[in-house]
């Protein structure tokens, strides 16, 4: 179970972000990336929808000798994220509750805001999650959907994208928020954008980064750290399009991606 791999599944190639995290804090570990690029972006689809698809990359992971899986998308895990967890026995780490809890941590005056897509922010999750916690939080959730384009056709430092930016986060003008959510695994290639448009007094949540911490934690505790010392193999699978993502996906993941199979998943 040692050598078992870590499997992260994304709608695409946003969940690279927290693998480029997961392996460089556990860089011993092997890691299978699962983006279902048939079917994204996941953000517009209905909440049953998103929990088929889930079944059916989980499912398909699960054939891949794995020992832990990491959902990497945000809004799969507000739909699914509990439901996969009652479904499956293996151990399942979710971003968003990551993201959940670095908020809750960081925030000083509890004036929060979330942005994400609009299936994330429609679902209510974070909030109300942060309620619980925070019962006085000042919450601002914001959908962003033009995020994800901007970013899969590389405007991360383009002009348009600071307009966007700019007419996205008017909401926020006044707010005195002191903490901002990155709600999808894509934002964070828009954080330079994001820092100049809101300025540095506001802390920006990357749950990615919790995410790999969580994920080593994990494993100690379940005593499957790989311990060996051969070279981490690191398997991707795409349900689409694997030019695309071995593209698009080394902006992501910050190294070249060499070898991509096309999975027979369904």
């Amino acid at each position: 179970m040692k050598k078992n791999s870590i499997a992260i599944f994304d709608s695409g190639f946003g969940g690279l972000t927290a693998m480029r995290h997961i392996r460089a804090l556990l860089p011993q570990e092997n890691i299978i990336y699962f983006g279902d690029t048939a079917r994204l972006p996941y953000g517009n689809k209905s909440p049953e929808t998103l929990f088929n698809y889930c079944v059916e990359n989980v499912s398909f992971l699960l054939e891949q000798q794995i020992k832990v899986l990491v959902i990497a998308c945000h809004t799969a895990c507000t739909t699914a994220l509990e439901r996969l967890k009652d479904k499956y026995p293996i151990p399942i780490i979710g971003i968003m509750e990551q993201g959940i809890e670095e908020v809750i941590h960081s925030t000083r005056t509890q004036k929060i805001a979330i942005i994400g897509t609009r299936t994330t922010i429609a679902s209510n999750v974070y909030q109300q999650r942060i309620k619980e916690k925070l019962p006085s939080a000042e919450i601002h959730a914001v959908a962003c959907p033009l995020f994800v384009p901007l970013v899969e056709e590389g405007f991360c430092d383009h002009p348009i994208a600071s307009l966007i930016i700019k007419e996205y986060f008017s909401p926020l003008q006044n707010t005195d928020i002191d903490t901002l959510l990155l709600g999808c695994t894509h934002y964070p290639l828009l954080q330079s954008l994001i820092r100049k448009e809101l300025g540095d007094a506001v802390i920006l949540i990357d749950p990615a980064i919790g995410c790999a911490e969580k994920t080593r934690q994990l494993l100690v505790e379940h005593a499957l750290l790989n311990t060996g010392q051969e070279s981490p193999q690191y398997t991707f699978y795409v349900s689409d399009d694997p030019d695309k993502f071995r593209v698009l996906g080394q902006t992501f993941l910050n190294c070249p991606i060499d070898t991509i199979y096309l999975s027979a998943r369904q």
